[in-house]
This record gives structure tokens, sequence and C-alpha cells, in this order.
């Protein structure tokens, strides 16, 4: 600090300001100063008043102020105490006859400088004098100085939002901020003393603390994520940072701990990775339904023709039943797929949601079995909602199959509904982006087992299941999941080890519309007959058969291609009318909603049925559904076929107005 002191002085020239009222002492400190200009460069000026000092105090810059004093004079003492004390720090000489320090000091107080009676007056005294004061003032700007520092870096440790950990040599804790306190819910008090073990959560093992320790005694910091408990025992993430601090002989004394919350972006990373997750294997799901769905259509196709050929109640027959026993569980097995990927096709309607799960309710006794009781609570006042009630019965299907199964010693399953509205503050209190407003609540709650907190977390996702090998498949509550967010609603699990699960899903209110119509119930209509000529369009030639073989059977001339080339060949070759155009939507060379175009100029008056075994948003972004044209999905029944086919034929269409795509 002092060879910092003399580099500052050799850089001058000093400007001094001499204050007194006799002339000639104002040309001796000027020749005694022009004489060591080699060791200071100095220039003077004289003030012969207090008044005219302070003036020129206020216009220049002075680095070095000489004060004549005489015995008694109270009045430079004061004008010395109120000038240095507004804010200023120039260091000064007090030249005086009598130089009674201490009279000085204890008026004016700690400010750098000095005192020189007359009578010992020479230049190399005063330069000698000169010289010390500045020192003095450059080294007592430096202690200033690092108070300043000490003090800002104290406020920023304090204000800091980051916590601030400060331990001994032995890791007890010495110091934590404030950061430290709001985030871990202990005090200062509290911690001091002790040893960070205290926030130790176990999710770490001992390899991770062993590192650390080996680190930082090494003298390198330690970075690294960690898991540790609050007080009141949640856990909480935090990036941590740990530095030794050494004293002048290079010994560890101290290390300083600073650690960021990581908590929250930890929760939104794993949000969006399962995200990011789910919609990888919804598109997975999507493309594998569409090939399954296309075998199904080929298996239950010749499994329905082969039991027309053959007696009922024969063995043969049998088996073909057993066949299409699978075929149908296959075929829900790649709805649940459809339904998590949400691209299931659905179709919408505006419904009173007690009615709906009334009907449900029905069948789900039969599900569960006797030893379970079941009960029904609807609600009342509940706002209707925009369903496909078939998506619905998915739902509790799905979450009453895992109850019976969370209960084997029986129990009791309750479904309750009721009208909520959700505002701000619990939006808040689940930290998730669910919109405010009205929703319909369906509670789902059994008295069973109950699920672990290791697995909660992970019960939506596809294939996750803690059942026995052969018991789940894993897509269950996938579906369930995949279905309300598809309808643009909520659900979240409660559940605790032998107290039972309730599933609470909330579904967004509509305002009243008309309701669209439902579809004909299929299963009440036999396989309908014509007469009318239809093109079969599809590309997959074992369902391309069955079709056309079934249609013929059914009494209707049928013409067939396996692209859309081949079809509109087979127009421009037919001078006979074509009534209708059944095609698949996606297929090589030529989409079926290219080929729609083009034969629609040549035959606008034929109506067209698409069928397709992806899911419904594809049908929908080929555009291919209109005033004309209806859809119907794979696998489908023969019977179902001919309804369709008829029903087109009829009525023009089945609208696209019960039909939607995932969202």
């Amino acid at each position: 600090m002092l060879t910092a002191a003399k580099t500052a002085l050799s850089r001058l020239p000093l400007r001094v300001l001499l204050v007194g009222e006799k002339e000639e002492d104002f040309f001796l400190m000027r020749d005694i100063l022009n004489g060591a200009r080699v060791t200071l460069d100095t220039e003077l000026d004289h003030a012969r008043s207090l008044e005219e000092a302070d003036a020129m105090l206020r216009e220049r810059a002075y680095g070095l102020i000489l004060f004549e004093h005489a015995t008694g004079d109270a009045e430079v003492v004061n004008f010395l105490t109120k000038f240095l004390h507004g804010g200023r720090s120039i260091p000064y000489i007090v030249l005086t006859e009598d130089a009674n320090e201490r009279t000085i000091a204890d008026a004016i107080g700690a400010k750098t400088w000095n005192c020189l009676t007359k009578s010992q007056l020479d230049g190399a005294t005063l330069i000698r004098t000169i010289q010390s004061t500045l020192e003095m003032h450059v080294l007592e700007q430096g202690q200033h100085a690092a108070q300043e520092s000490l003090r800002k870096l104290s406020l920023a440790v304090d204000q800091s939002p980051d916590m601030v950990i400060v331990t001994d040599q032995n890791g007890r804790i010495e110091y934590v901020n404030p950061a430290f306190e709001e985030l871990t819910g202990y005090s200062c008090h509290e911690v001091c003393g002790q040893s960070p073990r205290i926030l130790k959560s176990g999710e770490q093992g001992p390899e991770v603390y062993q590192e650390m320790w080996r680190t930082i005694l090494h003298g390198n910091v330690f970075r690294g994520i960690l898991v540790n408990r609050k007080k009141n025992g949640e856990l909480y993430h935090v990036e941590q940072s740990i530095c030794p601090v050494r004293d002048g002989q290079g010994r560890i004394t101290h290390f300083i701990a600073t650690g960021r919350d990581l908590t929250e972006r930890v929760r939104l990373e794993a949000q969006l990775q399962q995200a990011q997750k789910m919609n990888a294997i919804g598109r997975l799901a999507g493309g594998v339904a569409h090939d399954f769905n296309n075998l199904l259509t080929i298996i239950t196709s010749y499994s329905e023709m082969a039991l027309d050929e053959i007696p009922p109640g024969t063995a043969l027959a049998s088996k073909i039943q057993e066949v299409l026993l699978a075929a149908r569980r296959a075929a829900e097995l790649t709805r649940q797929l459809l339904a998590f990927s949400r691209k299931q096709p659905r179709a919408l309607r505006l419904a009173d949601l007690n009615e709906v799960i009334a009907t449900i309710a029905k069948t789900l006794p039969r599900l569960i079995g006797e030893d379970i009781e079941f009960s029904f609570e609807p609600g009342e006042g509940l706002g209707r909602v925009r369903v496909d009630p078939v998506q619905i019965e998915q739902i509790l299907m799905n979450l009453a199959s895992n109850a019976r199964d969370a209960m084997p010693k029986g129990g009791h399953l309750r479904i309750e509904t009721c009208d909520v509205a959700l505002d701000e503050a619990y939006v808040d209190s689940k930290k998730t982006d669910i919109p405010v407003g009205r929703y319909a609540l369906v509670s789902v709650s059994d008295d069973g087992e109950g699920i672990a907190a290791e697995h909660l977390p992970h019960i939506f996702e596809p294939f996750y299941t803690t059942k026995v090998s052969g018991k789940g498949t894993g897509l269950g509550l996938a579906t369930v999941y995949g279905i309300v967010k598809q309808n643009k609603g909520f659900i979240w699990p409660y559940s605790e080890l032998r107290r039972g699960t309730v599933f609470k899903i909330y579904l967004p209110c509509v305002a009243a519309q008309p309701s669209v119509s439902e579809p004909a119930d299929q299963k009440k209509q036999s396989a309908a007959r014509g007469t009318e000529t239809i093109l079969v369009v599809e590309d997959e030639p074992a369902v391309r058969t069955a079709a056309t073989e079934f249609l013929r059977l059914q009494g209707y001339n049928v013409l067939e291609a396996k692209d859309g080339l081949e079809a509109l060949a087979a127009v421009g070759r037919e001078n006979s009318p074509i009534h209708l155009v059944m095609t698949d939507v996606v297929m090589p060379n030529m989409s079926g909603g290219e080929m729609a175009e083009q034969i629609r100029r040549l035959r606008p008056e034929v109506k067209w049925l698409f069928v397709s075994g992806y899911a419904g948003r594809t049908v929908l972004d080929h555009r291919v559904l209109d005033g004309r044209s209806s859809f119907l999905q794979k696998p489908y029944t023969l019977k179902e076929l001919a309804a369709r086919i008829r029903e087109t034929l009829q009525n023009g269409s089945r609208l696209a107005g019960s039909f939607e795509g995932s969202d």
C-alpha cells in the first residue's frame, strides 16, 4: 500500500492552497516549494481570508491545504470543522506558532492532517511533512475503500437470491444468508455450529459426498446438482458450488458454498420430457395402429364370411368365433393406442355427463364383481360438456378395472360428479397451466391398496405397470390420460399405500348448443344389401379382396383398383353410372383425396365413403370429408361396412359434424 502511495505522489503536479493573511508567508512558501521541484512538483495559490479560501476551494481542485493558525484562533478550527466535515476529503497542514496538536485534533477529528511550527519551518522539513501527509492520505483513502468494498460485499451476500453458506475448515456452519433461510426453512441461529448434513436427503449416494470432500480438500471447486431436504421435509434441487478459502500462507481456513434453487426448473424440465416422450410414443402408436387396423380388417372380414358359410353351433363355428373375439380385443387395444396418442377419431356431442355416466354405470358392476360395492353419486347443476360418450366409457372402464385389481378382497368403488369453478388461487396451487373457468368434475375413488409414492409420477406413462407379468398392458392409464387431454381436460391422482386411490378428472364445460345427432346404433342393423355400382380403391390386396367379395355377395356391382391411378383408369373405361367410390385415404402414387378431386370433375354425382386405418387427424388433414362424403374407421365389421354404404347411398353422407380428429 505504501508503494502505491508513493507511486501516486510521483504522478502529481500538486496544487496547494495557502490560507493566511500575511503576504510574506506566501512568498516564503513559494520560494521553498520552487526550490524543491525536483522532489515535489507543486503549484501554490494564496487565499488571504477564510471566505476567499472557501470560494477558491469551490472553484478549483486542490490536493493540499496549508493553514496558518495563531494561538487561540478558534475561527480557523471552526472553518476546518465545517468545511472538511462537509463531504470533502483534502489533506492539510496547520502552520502554527504553538503546535498544540491535541486542541486541533479534538476540534477537527480524524481527518488527514499534520502540524508544523513556524520556528521549525525550512525547505527540507516542509517537503518531508507534505510527503508524509500525502502518503497518510493515500493510505487512509485505501482502509476507507476496503471498508466500502466489505460493506458492498456484505449487502450483496445478504440480498443475493442464491443461498450462501460459510463453514470452517471442518465443515461447521458459521454463516448463512437470508436466501438460505427462506429456501430451507432453517434460521441462521438454528444452523450455526451444525454440519450441512442436516440438509441431507438420502437421494444421493455416499460416493457423491466423498467426491465433494475430495475435490474441495485438494483446493478445487466442487460443482454439482444435489437434492436436499428442507426443515419441513420437502425436497429441493440445488445447483451447488463449493470453494475453499485460503489464508496468507495458503492454508484452507473456510469453505464457501453457493446454491441456486433449481426445483421449479427441474419440475418444468420433467414435464417437458414427459410431454416429448408421450408425443414420440403417440406418433409410434398412430403408425402401429394403422398397420394393426389393416390386419384386423382382414381377419374380421374373412372370419365373418367364413361364419356365414358354416352351420351355427358347430365346433368350427366356435373356433372362428374365438378368432373374431380375439380380433375385437386387438381392435380395442388399437383404440387404446389411438386414444393414448390423442389421435382417435371422436363422435362429439353436447351431453349431460350425469346421463352418460349413468348409462355406463349399469355395466360396471359386472366388470368389477359382486364382492366390490359400487355407487354413483351424480352432482346437481352439472355443466354440459362436449364429449364422445364412447371415450368416457373407456375412461371409466379402465379406472374401474384398475380399482378391481387393487381390491382383491373387496371394497367400494365410487363415482361422483360435481360442478366446480377453478379460480386463480387453485391454478397457482397446482403449478399448472390449466385455464380458469367452469368444469365438470368426475371423481373415481376406491378403497384399494393405493399407489406407492415412487410409482405415482409414472402411472400415466405408456407400458408402465406395477402389475405382475401378464396382468396388464401398461396402456390403461395412458389411455385415460390421452383421452382427457384430447378433450382439453385435466386429471390428477391422489393415493397413499393402504389408503386407496382417487382420480379427479376436470372436463371443461361449454355453453349450451344444439347437440349433434348421434350415429345410428350399428348393432341393430343387419347386413344391408343393394344393387348399385361401387368402385373399391384399396392398396392392401387382402383388404380389397375381402371387401369386394362381401359387397358382391350383398348384390352390388363392384369395380376394384389398387390405387388412385387405376381408379381413374377404371372410371374412364366405365360407361355406366358409378354410384359410390369406397376408397382408402392414404395410398401410394395418389392419395384418396387427390383422386377424389379428379374423379369429381368427371363424375360430380358420385358419392364417397372414405376408410382408413390411420387416426382421425390424418383423415382431416387430407380434407376428404364434405357434405357428400362419409368416413369409416378400420377395423370395421362387414355389417358396419354394409350399413355405412347404404346410409351414404341413401342419405348422401354421414356428415362430418359428429366426427373430429385429435386436437
